[in-house]
């Protein structure tokens, strides 16, 4: 199962790193995959999406889901 969020306010290495941690101390197993250029993150390896969506919250950043195209 992969989830999917858009981090708008994401905008560093550092940003990468906390939302990455935020993710693992959710699920340790979770594949974490962070394009900064577009702000998108995709976790695979759980369905937890309303914990990891409060995690990412909890570090300090705003996920929302993407836009369907």
């Amino acid at each position: 199962m992969a989830l999917s969020f858009v981090v708008p306010d994401m905008s560093c290495g550092h940003c990468v790193a906390a939302i990455t941690k935020a993710v693992k101390t959710i699920d340790p197993e979770a594949s974490v995959d962070i394009d900064l250029a577009t702000h998108h993150v995709t976790v695979n390896g759980t369905d937890e999406h309303a914990k990891i969506d409060a995690a990412i919250r909890d570090a300090g950043y705003t996920p929302s889901a993407p836009a369907l195209k």
